[in-house]
């Protein structure tokens, strides 16, 4: 899909949600953002490293990586980037590689409604870690392997090639995560390079806070890419104009049917979590209208195992570009 420029991005994997969906091609969600000679990583999805190498990316030319969110669909395989890519890294670089991502949400989110007795969390003694504490947990979990690794094989250590970093969101926004996770604001830098400057929004994904969009803004173009969202205002406004909006999208009439006569708690909340934390089709359709972009794609597709054609007739008419890519498909947002 598309044509190759030196600007564009890979859908390395278009599949939302914490499962494994049968009879499906898709992996997990995980995007490129290709600029120039060098990428950068949106979320570390099921299948990142194999997805990385079948779309003929380097780690050696990897940038940056950017996490929407700490939800496991996003970030299980971070652990794979930290301890496979290693080895095909330069050794001698200089400044760990970002890993830029949320922090600790400093507070446990409110219990559902329809909990009959209070469930007790993980890890009481650090409930909510951030992305920086959360790789060097990862990292630390493997010591073993690789304590080897860098004794034996002088290998480098993960913690010397990564700088993970939580962003830190202004205290202007007026965030909490309980009592305002979502509040109206401007979009914020949280990274430059030579190559690109990314900027954040918080959008409303609950109970997640914060859950963050981020847009890449280049001398060739720029794209935006939603994270898991229901639609948001703050969204619209970090996306105006842009080149390329890729936002994610759920068909919910696949949700009613798989709790259609379960009326159990877990069933009840998992399907109210849903509707308050996710985008249709047509609110991805209008949000993508509102802000002017010249094309849209929908990915982080729940289920993963529709085909595009299945997506396309729950879509309304788009006037720009509509695109339901699969994994591995290239589309510019350059020019």
């Amino acid at each position: 899909m598309g044509t190759t420029t030196s600007h564009h991005v890979v859908t390395l994997g278009t599949a939302g949600g914490p499962r494994f969906w049968r009879n499906s091609s898709r992996k997990g969600i995980a995007t490129a953002v290709v600029v120039d000679d060098g990428f950068y990583l949106v979320d570390c999805g099921h299948g990142v490293g194999r997805q990385l190498e079948r779309a003929g990316l380097s780690m050696k030319d990897l940038r940056g990586v950017f996490i929407t969110h700490l939800h496991s669909d996003h970030t299980v395989d971070l652990n794979t980037i930290g301890l496979f890519g290693l080895y095909d890294m330069d050794n001698a670089r200089g400044e760990g590689i970002p890993i830029i991502g949320p922090g600790d949400r400093g507070a446990l989110p409110p219990v559902s409604p329809r909990a009959t007795q209070e469930p007790q969390p993980i890890a009481p003694h650090d409930p909510t870690p951030g992305t920086r504490t959360m790789f060097r947990k990862l990292m630390e979990a493997y010591a073993t392997d690789l304590n080897d690794r860098i004794l034996d094989a002088l290998r480098p250590s993960p913690l010397d090639l990564f700088d993970a970093q939580d962003i830190a969101i202004p205290d202007s926004a007026g965030f909490h995560p309980n009592d305002q996770p979502t509040p109206r604001m401007s979009p914020f830098e949280v990274f430059r390079d030579d190559h690109v400057i990314v900027t954040a929004t918080l959008v409303e994904h609950p109970p997640v806070a914060p859950a963050f969009a981020f847009r890449f803004e280049t001398a060739q173009g720029s794209v935006a890419i939603s994270g898991d969202t229901t639609y948001t205002p703050n969204m619209v406004e970090m996306a105006q104009d842009a080149g390329l909006i890729l936002h994610e999208a759920i068909d919910f009439g696949f949700i009613e049917s798989l709790y259609a006569g379960k009326d159990d708690d877990v069933s009840r909340a998992s399907l109210d979590h849903h509707y308050k934390s996710h985008t249709s089709v047509e609110d991805a359709v209008r949000l993508a209208r509102e802000a002017g972009a010249a094309r849209l794609a929908l990915h982080h597709l729940v289920p993963g195992f529709e085909t595009s054609e299945e997506w396309r007739k729950i879509a309304h008419h788009f006037e720009g570009e509509f695109l339901i890519p699969n994994d591995l498909d290239v589309i510019p947002f350059g020019g």
